[in-house]
């Protein structure tokens, strides 16, 4: 997906609820419009991340997985 991501945090190695929380965080202090990037390696994080999100009105641009058991989920600020 060709877009400009405005963050990037990096959550591998990190287990729950630390990458939920820090995701939350991230995108609380963003604006309208600015794209997320969560890099994580834990399967939970996979469902909750996008879900609190979608709860809160932003926009899961995607989820992908960029290598074994590591993902990468792109969330639209609104």
């Amino acid at each position: 997906m060709d877009v400009e991501v405005t963050k990037t945090i990096d959550e591998r190695g990190e287990v729950c609820p630390i990458p939920d929380v820090d995701a939350k965080r991230a995108w609380s202090k963003m604006k309208s419009g600015e794209i997320l990037e969560v890099l994580i390696d834990y399967p939970l994080s996979k469902e909750r991340i996008p879900a609190n999100a979608e709860k809160e009105g932003h926009e899961v641009l995607s989820i992908e997985e960029v290598d074994n058991s590591e993902w990468r989920i792109l969330v639209k600020v609104k």
